[in-house]
């Protein structure tokens, strides 16, 4: 084996996970990345569902692709109808796109219980389906649905609807493993005795609901498939579909199957967090390659075995897939950490000053910070630590008011004296609660010294309860999230007091923002 063909199914199996509902413009922003990564097939949806996809099919039919064919989704016909007037194959033709995709049944529990009619009448409604769409020029990819599971259940007639398919002209078929219960060498093993009776290409489509839609993937094609189909980050109905995000890496890097040109295997990570951007999705971070956390060290033993050679705690260079080593700053930490953190930062910090910030770090951890999620905390950390360092702004006193009258309605007002340089200025703000307007007094007393800050943002303000058996009394955690336009950082605090705490975060915030560029005392 030494390539595959790519079928990316996102703008449809995609579409059926929960909390994703793409636009049409959406689906095209995807499409183009895909077709620019090099994906061979993009499967833009089923046009005779809705009119999301019919319009899709319209607006990309004139368009130019470099690398992809668009594809349209839809089943055979239905049982008491002829191809010419099954409305599912009306609407594929009326799509115009060059391929098209037929699923049919496989499991005769499905023929005689889900589409209530007889083993044979399935097969004539596959064939008479595929010859249709062969006679009007197509290129015909067959879906076998619940292949694995109706060879499993009836093996002589789950190969009677692939050889239906095949003989009326199917270019690939396509064993689907659709309840994604199947193992890995189950699946090698009825792949292999499939392909020692049918000739024509054959291909793999696995669902994630067993954990094994990667591994069946790539257990097909050590079986002989030459067809893969997935999603960009696994998403898909129920727990997922397999994830292309994992196979292609899995397959060019592991296997030496080539899927996409090498230098195109770069842009996997920034191809998985921009669909989960587009699809307003949170990227998850634990995902193998494409990840943040994939190749992120955080125990004091890794890291410094990966300080002296990559390769002790990596199985790939991160680069190969537009990834990037980090070191996470944590209780677990040791001095390599902060070392290794510390260059990343673009900052000179000896061995003693690490020791002394990873000691800090742990004892600030036992009281309820947390420092891997907050990098905007460690950085402002270390940089005090620097012999030259310079505050650029110093809390003098602060003082949160909240209050309720009767017939309004509650309000908040901070009042900050804060020192810069050898000027003290003292503000008042007020805000829809305290921490609004804590943030925007102290904002007030800094922007004529430093204008920048007007384009600093606080994006999101988190609370966590440390030791809730404690009830009012206990320990809390912030975390604030800030962006000053591309750029974006954490940084956190912990107390009794969620005004402390609040006040630590949003000190810390402020003070990294500040770190970009030379600052100077107005």
């Amino acid at each position: 084996m030494t390539a595959v063909n790519l079928y990316d199914t996102t703008l449809r199996d995609g579409t059926q996970r929960e909390g994703i509902s793409l636009s049409v413009d959406d689906k095209i922003k995807i499409a183009r990345r895909l077709d620019d990564f090099g994906i061979h097939y993009i499967e833009g949806g089923w046009p005779g569902s809705n009119p999301k996809d019919v319009e899709f099919f319209e607006r990309v039919r004139d368009m130019e692709w470099r690398n992809a064919q668009i594809t349209a989704f839809g089943s055979t016909l239905k049982k008491d109808n002829r191809p010419g007037d099954d409305p599912s194959i009306q609407a594929l033709l009326s799509a115009g796109t060059s391929v098209v995709t037929l699923v049919g049944k496989s499991w005769d529990l499905h023929v005689t219980q889900v589409l209530e009619t007889i083993l044979g009448k399935n097969l004539e409604m596959i064939g008479e389906s595929v010859a249709y769409l062969k006679a009007h020029g197509k290129e015909v990819v067959y879906d076998a649905e619940h292949f694995f599971d109706g060879y499993k259940a009836n093996p002589a007639y789950a190969l009677k609807t692939l050889e239906s398919a095949a003989s009326n002209g199917a270019d690939v078929l396509v064993l689907c493993d659709t309840n994604g219960g199947t193992l890995p060498w189950e699946v090698e093993q009825i792949l292999r005795q499939v392909s020692s009776k049918i000739e024509i290409p054959l291909g793999i489509h696995a669902h994630d609901d067993a954990g094994c839609g990667t591994a069946n993937t790539l257990a097909a094609v050590r079986a002989g498939v030459v067809h893969v189909q997935g999603t960009v980050n696994g998403y898909g109905e129920r727990v997922g579909n397999a994830n292309l995000c994992t196979i292609i890496p899995d397959l060019q890097i592991k296997m030496g199957v080539t899927c996409v040109p090498e230098v195109n295997l770069a842009q996997l990570s920034e191809l998985s967090r921009y669909v989960a951007e587009v699809s307003n999705l949170p990227h998850d971070k634990h995902l193998p390659y494409v990840g943040e956390s994939a190749f992120a060290h955080k125990g004091g033993i890794h890291v410094a075995a990966v300080l002296k050679t990559e390769a002790s705690y990596q199985h790939i260079d991160p680069t190969l897939v537009g990834n990037q080593r980090r070191t996470v700053v944590s209780e677990l930490s040791g001095r390599g950490n902060v070392l290794d953190k510390s260059r990343q930062f673009g900052l000179d910090v000896s061995r003693a000053q690490a020791s002394e910030a990873a000691a800090k770090i742990k004892d600030l951890e036992s009281k309820g910070f947390t420092f891997e999620s907050a990098e905007g905390s460690v950085r402002v950390m270390l940089q005090r630590m620097q012999a030259d360092y310079k505050p650029p702004f110093e809390l003098v006193d602060f003082m949160v008011v909240v209050e309720r009258r009767q017939g309004r309605e509650m309000l908040a007002e901070a009042t900050v004296k804060v020192r810069v340089g050898d000027k003290e200025v003292h503000t008042a703000a007020g805000g829809n609660g305290p921490v609004n307007a804590l943030d925007a007094a102290l904002r007030k007393a800094l922007i004529d010294f430093y204008p920048q800050l007007a384009n600093v943002r606080l994006t999101d303000y988190k609370v966590r309860i440390l030791d809730s058996d404690s009830g009012t009394s206990a320990s809390v955690r912030v975390l604030i999230d800030t962006k000053n336009g591309k750029q974006r950082w954490s940084t956190v605090g912990a107390s009794t007091n969620i005004i402390e705490a609040s006040w630590s975060a949003l000190e810390d915030s402020m003070e990294y923002a500040l770190m970009n560029g030379d600052i100077e005392v107005a």
